[in-house]
């Protein structure tokens, strides 16, 4: 049975227990007779309502733990008995008549007997409910309202019908509601509810005021309703209470209401600490406009950045932004704009379009990026003009910000400054030291010569062009060199299987693994060419140590070969350098860094086959960089061996590890220029499951930018595709088997992402050294997602999230995880062992802060190692234990994830790498109302609830559907309009770091 028919049945079911209830009839435990008044006297009860049938309801209810059944004894569990022993109720034995201060007013209601004449209960709340909640969303002001002559006030004090509550440490607290009679007539209170359940919340008056016991407010009158709040857990706990009244007891007479509307938010102290540190304020960023014409006075660049022996014969041409894109951009925005640009970018892509249509997509997503760095440039609203120091002939300039990249401001980038006052002349200055939050800058002795102390500057911040450049170039040289038959390959006109070799491996763990042992075979012997080779590799497959172990092979067994190993980040390429040294000698490896690389974080065994030499990066000549077996660079800075001059042809093998987290064109540098299409062999590895790039423009991601070249690949050619449920192993494999994840970690995403086809080969000892963990919800499933209704905020002027509930929950468990480093019985643990995963830059920063005060506590405990992160930060690594905050929380924020699909909540790709970090133990934090909405994210908190993983706050305590419930309710309650930007959707949310692996 499908999850939401279960629940539905289940309710239908919790229905019937409360029919049972109102009609005197919760003693009867035979199945049969159960069955005969169900279907007898409950289901017909509302003429037109369909229920399902009772062994249906029996099932689910039994399903989700509210009955107890042996045989044909049916009993409901203490649970949902104890849910409805509460005031809206009548007392079993009497019915009480109606109250009119004490005394009963006449024509009181008497018993009833069928669910027809039983004014109260589930389906009369039920009813209001529904109808109050529609008028909610639209109008809250005049339900709030005091009416009538009746009001309702508190001992704590209601704005606009809101009360909201914030206690620390103690989560328990009494709120008295007062309902007084100010007008000239009595005034019948006759019934009050929450608009939905909570059991942290628990409604008492002294007279216990019903539809059936009615209570009567003359003139002058007040009556006392306590709220009493009690939770054991941090989190944001809303409740909307309604107060139905009527001029006299008539049935015809008509109802009015009144709400009131009361959030508790419950912290520890660490939690009130992080509190935001002022109300957000978006910075409203004027539409891009063309730079006004200025004359710019050269600054000075950083000595000793390189030595160039490398002669730059190939050029990189400015591919300036074309006229034309200013109109398309308008013809973009409208939702009906014919032009040809535009029917170019809707079209699928074709070798035919695939030069110009990738140029206009560079082209948007350049204006994106020159829109989003104005967010950065000083003075910003509300700010003063930046005042620089003076450090000898550099000037120093304090940008918040900078040391977490935003934005990513590296030795030898440029910026501009002019003072205050004046635009016609501006200064460039060249960054030649950043640390921490103070960068060094070098300007020309004009500006020397006219700084003043306490001089004001506006300072404007510029993107690096030559990424973008790099990438027009390659897609120009595409056709340039011929590469139809790699971009858009096609099968060989006849089958012609090539003689795989036999391999003695460096590596022999991967002879006793098939796929890798496959894998290395078809690529040493070229099978797919001229058409790539892909090595499709789940998380923890081992893909990296497959890429090297073929580069190994090639470089042995064939003299004449020269490769190239590339990956989009600094850190994966050297990586993949660290473990081709392993077995292949110094002297024929060479790893290129970019001048931008800070020298401090080049490994120490990699600076002797790098071109670093001290604090000074060295280009050698094209003869000597041609010598060598081996080169290894980042996709980018493959830039310089095209533009060095080095043949297309010479690199016999390129390699491209993490493809699919590098745009089609970033993968694209180092094989237009360099790849002979006929004679070379292209090999990429990544997972098209796990994260693409980063993009800032909606546009270029609308239009395809987003899918890398080996997402294409699989997606678009049947070389790549199952083919009766088989991969072609000629072009593609596809690695099995896990070496990383305890089974629980990686069922779902098995499930999801990779048709059930991994196989769990992770070490026995290693991956279950936590099942016995005490904390467990369930022993022997490592896996806990805990439930926490949190509220995601933002402040002062970031546009990132951050959930205050979140951290301190993660917190509890950081603590317990390294209390119970070793303890008997216990794993061994310490912080290096240890992940956090965020998807938002703010909650990174809020953890961060939170474990120095964690590590303080914990005294002998140095956190620096427990690393924090975006999700992006942790793909391709892992952790013994992992923990990830969902962060999202408040409904609202739904319709726009799904809308630009860039949410961590909407992005099954940043799921699916959030949850497969982990070997032994995975922690979730997260709110199961905003991600139940998520289909994938249903599915493992469904899954957790399942196996026993499920802990926190658990919808399973309420009596209705709260997903619409309250996601409608909160919808209705806060309304807050956006103040819109032109920064991209990207900037907004995830404010994520610029990329800067040159």
């Amino acid at each position: 049975m499908a999850n939401a028919k279960l629940h539905k049945h289940c309710q239908t079911g919790l229905d019937f227990f409360e029919f049972l209830k109102e009609t005197h009839r919760e003693s009867i435990t035979d199945r049969l007779e159960l069955r005969d008044i169900y279907n007898s006297d409950f289901r017909s009860r509302n003429p037109g309502t369909k229920d399902p049938n009772f062994g249906a309801i029996l099932f689910a209810l039994k399903r989700l733990k509210k009955i107890t059944r042996r045989g044909d004894t049916i009993r409901f569990n203490a649970s949902v008995r104890d849910l409805y022993q509460d005031q809206w109720h009548t007392p079993r034995a009497r019915q009480p008549p109606p109250v009119q201060n004490g005394a009963a007013s006449p024509g009181a209601p008497q018993n009833h007997s069928s669910a027809d004449e039983a004014p109260s209960g589930v389906r009369a709340r039920r009813k209001m409910a529904s109808l109050l909640m529609n008028q909610l969303k639209t109008d809250w002001s005049q339900l709030s309202a005091n009416k009538h002559g009746v009001r309702i006030t508190s001992d704590q004090l209601f704005e606009n019908g809101k009360l909201s509550l914030f206690m620390e440490n103690t989560y328990e607290g009494l709120i008295t509601l007062n309902v007084e009679n100010t007008g000239t007539q009595v005034v019948y209170f006759t019934y009050y509810t929450l608009l939905y359940w909570l059991r942290n919340f628990k409604l008492t008056d002294e007279c216990k005021v019903t539809k059936q016991n009615p209570l009567s407010l003359k003139p002058g009158d007040s009556y006392e309703i306590q709220v009493h709040f009690s939770s054991s857990s941090v989190g944001f706990y809303p409740a909307t209470l309604a107060f139905e009244f009527k001029p006299d007891l008539e049935p015809s007479s008509p109802a009015f209401y009144i709400v009131r509307y009361i959030e508790v938010k419950c912290r520890t102290s660490l939690g009130v600490e992080l509190a935001p540190v002022a109300p957000y304020k978006p910075r409203s960023i004027p539409p891009w406009t063309p730079q006004a014409p200025c004359m710019i006075v050269e600054g000075l660049p950083p000595e000793g950045l390189s030595v160039m022996r490398l002669e730059y014969v190939v050029k990189v041409k400015q591919y300036d932004k074309p006229k034309y894109m200013d109109q398309l951009l308008k013809s973009l925005n409208q939702p009906i704009a014919f032009s040809e640009r535009r029917t170019l970018l809707e079209s699928p892509l074709s070798w035919e379009n695939y030069s110009e249509k990738f140029h206009i997509l560079l082209y948007l997503e350049e204006h994106q990026m020159e829109v989003d760095i104005t967010k950065y440039n000083i003075p910003s609203e509300g700010e003063e003009p930046a005042v620089m120091e003076k450090d000898k002939n550099l000037f120093i300039l304090e940008v918040l910000g900078v040391s977490e990249n935003r934005p990513s401001v590296l030795r030898g980038d440029a910026l501009m400054v002019y003072p205050e006052g004046e635009k016609r002349v501006k200064y460039r200055g060249y960054v030649h030291s950043v640390n921490l939050d103070r960068v060094k800058l070098g300007f020309s002795s004009e500006l020397q010569k006219r700084w003043i102390k306490g001089m004001k500057f506006h300072v404007e911040f510029t993107i690096s062009r030559l990424i973008l450049r790099l990438q027009h170039r390659a897609v120009e040289f595409a056709t340039t060199y011929r590469l139809r038959d790699v971009l858009f390959p096609s099968a060989p006109p006849f089958s012609c299987q090539k003689k795989l070799p036999h391999l003695s491996l460096f590596d022999r763990k991967l002879e006793k693994n098939p796929e890798q042992y496959q894998a290395v075979q078809h690529i040493v012997a070229g099978s797919s060419k001229p058409a790539p080779y892909l090595v499709f590799g789940p998380p923890g497959t081992g893909k990296t140590v497959t890429l090297v172990e073929a580069i190994k092979q090639i470089e042995k067994s064939q003299a004449s070969c020269h490769i190239l190993a590339c990956a989009p980040s600094n850190s994966a390429t050297d990586l993949l350098c660290k473990k081709i040294l392993e077995h292949v000698e110094g002297r024929k490896v060479h790893r290129m860094y970019a001048t931008s690389r800070d020298p401090q974080l080049v490994p120490d065994e990699l600076k002797a086959c790098s071109n670093l030499e001290g604090d000074c990066y060295v280009y050698e000549a094209k003869e000597k960089l041609m010598e060598y077996k081996i080169m290894v660079t980042t996709l980018l800075t493959a830039g310089r061996l095209i533009s060095g001059g080095i043949p297309a042809g010479h690199f016999t093998h390129m390699f491209v590890d993490e493809a699919g987290h590098a745009v089609e064109t970033e993968c694209l540098i180092p094989l237009a220029g360099l790849l002979d299409a006929e004679s070379g062999q292209v090999v990429l590895a990544g997972d098209p499951k796990q994260l693409g790039p980063i993009l800032r423009s909606p546009f270029a991601l609308k239009y395809g930018i987003g899918v890398s070249l080996l997402e294409r690949l699989m997606n678009d050619f049947s070389l790549y595709r199952k083919d009766n449920d088989q991969f072609n192993k000629s072009f593609v494999t596809k690695l099995l088997r896990n070496y990383r994840s305890h089974p629980a970690i990686l069922k779902i995403p098995n499930e999801l992402f990779y048709d059930g086809d991994l196989e769990v080969c992770a070490d026995e000892i290693l991956r279950n050294s936590f099942c016995g963990w005490e904390w467990l919800p369930k022993r022997n499933f490592p896996v806990i997602f805990h439930g926490v209704i949190g509220v995601d905020d933002r402040e002062a002027s970031s546009p990132s999230y951050f959930n205050i509930a979140e951290v301190e929950v993660l917190m509890y468990y950081v603590k317990k995880l390294l209390e119970t480093h070793g303890k008997k019985g216990q794993p061994t643990i310490t912080p290096k062992d240890i992940g956090i995963i965020a998807p938002y830059r703010k909650q990174v920063q809020k953890i961060r802060k939170a474990l120095d005060k964690v590590g303080k506590e914990l005294k002998s405990k140095n956190m620096e190692p427990l690393k924090v992160g975006s999700v992006e930060e942790f793909q391709g690594q892992e952790r013994m234990v992992i923990l990830v905050s969902a962060v999202r929380s408040s409904p609202k924020y739904l319709e726009k994830d799904q809308h630009f699909h860039l949410g961590f909540v909407k992005n099954q790709k940043r799921f699916n790498v959030a949850v497969t970090r982990a070997k032994a133990l995975l922690i979730v934090v997260g709110n199961p109302v905003v991600l139940n909405t998520d289909v994938t994210w249903n599915r493992f908190i469904q899954y957790c609830k399942d196996e026993g993983g499920y802990t926190g706050y658990s919808q399973a305590e309420e009596e209705d559907d709260i997903e619409t419930r309250l996601s409608q309710l909160y919808i209705g309650i806060n309304p807050q309009v956006e103040v819109e930007t032109e920064e991209s959707v990207v900037q907004q949310q995830l404010d994520p770091e610029w990329r800067n692996d040159l």
